[in-house]
């Protein structure tokens, strides 16, 4: 049965970067990775929607509903399709992204500790703890580069919806986290392969991930070629 694991934090925690670490670090092929920003609700069709006033840090902005039917079919071994979400249009791409139950289904995002039937799925819950001046500067950094946004807008988003969100939601799901990863890096960006490695560390070291290295090593054929 696949292993479900669940990263989260606050928007700049780190938790991506940590969450492609592992997959990167597990046995080839033996993890993938799903982001609960593939859930978002199709925001555009709904009566009124304005992206400059919409509350994207709610947990009623996710499709909660969807994410647990999907996350059920990959514990049980079934390949899924997953949504495709627009941060252009906010709204879904036709279609989805094929993800296959491998042994190890990675799970990150700033909710996935926040609604009960979610984190009854998952068997390793991580919180990762990142200062909140660094996590500001480093979604500052991101959505001007990556999502083409101006200072301005990510500064009043940041302060109408992504705080108030954080420390109403984000930050209380921690109590649900089996251990927290301090990021002490106070890095505005995670490039440091070594400090990257420190942070997957203590997640590696989890009994359920650990054995996947055993199995693969007693898989080895030990015969020389």
């Amino acid at each position: 049965m696949p292993i479900l694991v669940a990263i989260t934090g606050g928007s700049g925690s780190g938790k991506s970067t940590l969450a492609e670490a592992l997959v990167a670090a597990l046995p080839d092929g033996a993890a993938v990775l799903v982001r609960e920003d593939s859930y978002y609700r199709d925001a555009a069709s709904l009566p009124g929607f304005d992206a400059a006033t919409f509350d994207f840090d709610n947990v009623a902005a996710r499709d909660h509903e969807l994410m647990i039917r999907d996350l059920a079919e990959l514990k049980g071994g079934q390949d899924i399709t997953a949504p495709i979400y627009s941060f252009i249009h906010h709204g879904r791409e036709p279609g989805g992204e094929p993800v296959r139950a491998a042994d190890v289904v990675i799970v990150e995002g700033t909710h996935v500790l926040c609604t009960p039937g979610l984190v009854d799925l998952f068997d390793i819950r991580v919180y990762v703890d990142t200062p909140a001046d660094i996590r500001f500067i480093r979604r500052l950094l991101r959505d001007q580069a990556e999502r083409g946004r101006t200072a301005d807008s990510v500064i009043h988003q940041y302060l109408a919806t992504v705080r108030p969100g954080h420390e109403r939601l984000t930050e209380p799901s921690r109590v649900n986290a089996d251990f927290i990863v301090a990021d002490a890096t106070a890095a505005v960006r995670l490039e440091d392969p070594q400090a990257v490695v420190r942070l997957a560390a203590p997640v590696l070291a989890h009994p359920l991930l650990a054995s996947l290295f055993t199995r693969q090593s007693e898989n080895i054929d030990p015969r020389p070629s």
